[in-house]
């Protein structure tokens, strides 16, 4: 027995220790959760429920130690071997080291408890989360950055290039960029895409941003693909135009790659580190790529939102559509609707009905407005605006009463007014979309309270192997004899 295995067995476990954990479940913030003689422990690591693990003790908060995975030593049944060599320290994909049924599960049972633990008085009907038959190679947007400071892994050899990066940040490192090569997520041209952008990079002396001294001119690779269309757009993000650099690099890829359907530049020069764009060229192509979700095509530019998830946002159309219950004459407030997308969609398949479309960004109704156009969709309108100034709004008679109102808010859920903004629109049924169960239950609540009861919960997996789940929730007002 080492020194320091035996310091273990003699005192509490502490800081710097290697122990031997048992992986218990999925953590919700997308650590496996285990358990060293009784203190819990977040595992990062490629493990799974079930494993008898070794690991190193980081450090300690509130009760709970962080550790980092050394050995897997016992397999349990829910273990499968990674796709990916960068996982466990990419931190895109957390449960590549599960099977695909557990994750289902445990995400079930994470929103199942948070309903257990809310303030609503009736809790609401579970149904089954609808997961992907390939969860695999599923995201047709990828955001990747250029660093001048490089991760390094523990299985790379002495050496390497230590000062050019293009991948993914370490988790808690804004400063380091891990070199991607591969992402088992991602549509599967984007690596082939990533990797030759990275030798053109390097062949042709082109400088990675420091984010530290806030210059150099590669920034962000940007990749995304039509997964009905196949077509693939790529957005290369620099500090500057320097189209004596650029342009050079930009002929030199897309000969390598003649699936790229158009290529952008955008330029951005201040210090956020984001794919932000204050000017643009087109380098190839018209600068937009087009997709087909629920018999909508949609017109995607660099910067346009769009589901990430094409196959599982079909079914979310359908379970939005459903919900609603929307009848002939029907007019469907579509509250956060950013680009317009599910409002769209449901537009197209039930032409009787009006759908009112609302969004604070103007860039993003503008493409709602375009798209309903190219799709010939005439009983879809979209308007700029703030929600809570426009359900007032409504509220006064100046918008037509809307029967079903669709709610997709930002993450951390609603204001707290617009609940009973809501409830004094009397509509016949509510659906909340949420992708954060914890806000959502506060909302909840709150509608509750005011005379809504929320009768069902359908589940979606759009993002395989990631801690998010999607939710949509299904509102009725509560009988006046209840």
């Amino acid at each position: 027995m080492s020194h320091n295995t035996q310091a273990n067995a003699e005192r509490l476990p502490r800081k710097g220790d290697e122990v031997e954990a048992q992986a218990l479940g999925l953590g919700p913030r997308g650590h496996i959760m285990g358990e060293v003689r009784g203190i819990p422990v977040r595992i990062k690591g490629c493990t799974a429920p079930g494993d008898r693990v070794r690991v190193r003790l980081l450090r300690k908060g509130r009760g709970v130690f962080d550790g980092q995975l050394l050995e897997v030593l016992e397999e349990g049944p829910e273990h499968t071997e990674p796709r990916c060599s960068h996982a466990g320290t990419c931190g895109g994909c957390s449960f590549q080291g599960v099977s695909y049924a557990a994750q289902l599960k445990a995400k079930q049972e994470w929103l199942e408890a948070a309903i257990a633990d809310s303030d609503l008085v009736v809790k609401p009907e579970v149904q089954a989360m609808i997961g992907m038959d390939d969860p695999w190679h599923y995201r047709n947007k990828v955001d990747f950055t250029f660093g001048s400071r490089r991760w390094i892994e523990d299985h790379e050899e002495e050496g390497v290039v230590a000062d050019f990066g293009l991948g993914l940040h370490v988790p808690g490192r804004w400063d380091k960029v891990l070199d991607i090569e591969e992402c088992s997520i991602a549509f599967p041209e984007a690596a082939a895409i990533l990797n030759t952008t990275r030798r053109l990079a390097l062949e042709q002396n082109l400088d990675p941003w420091d984010v530290k001294e806030a210059r150099g001119l590669l920034r962000h690779l940007v990749v995304r693909k039509g997964y009905q269309t196949g077509q693939i757009l790529v957005d290369l993000v620099t500090e500057t135009e320097s189209p004596e650099r650029i342009d050079p690099f930009a002929a030199a890829l897309l000969e390598a790659h003649p699936e790229i359907t158009t290529m952008i530049q955008g330029i951005h020069a201040r210090s956020a580190q984001v794919a932000f764009h204050e000017e643009q060229r087109i380098l190839h192509g018209t600068g937009v790529i087009e997709e087909v979700l629920a018999g909508c095509t949609f017109e995607i530019s660099a910067t346009s939102f769009f589901q990430t998830n094409t196959p599982q946002a079909e079914h979310l159309v359908e379970c939005i559509r459903e919900a609603a219950g929307l009848k002939s004459g029907d007019v469907l407030f579509d509250l956060y609707c950013g680009a317009g997308t599910l409002g769209l969609c449901l537009a197209k398949q039930q032409s009787d009905v009006r759908v009112l479309g609302f969004e604070t960004v103007e860039a993003a109704v503008e493409d709602a407005r375009r798209n309903a156009e190219a799709n010939g969709i005439l009983n879809a309108e979209f308007r700029v605006g703030d929600v809570r100034a426009i359900l007032e709004d409504s509220a006064e008679g100046t918008l037509p009463q809307a029967d079903v109102i669709l709610i997709d808010p930002p993450r951390a859920g609603l204001h707290p007014k617009v609940p009973a903004q809501l409830a004094a629109l009397k509509p016949r049924r509510m659906v909340l979309v949420s992708c954060n169960p914890l806000a959502a239950m506060g909302d909840l609540a709150r509608l509750e309270f005011l005379g809504w009861r929320t009768t069902q919960v359908q589940l979606l997996d759009l993002f395989p192997h990631t801690p998010h789940v999607e939710c949509v929730f299904t509102l009725s007002p509560i009988p006046l004899d209840q």
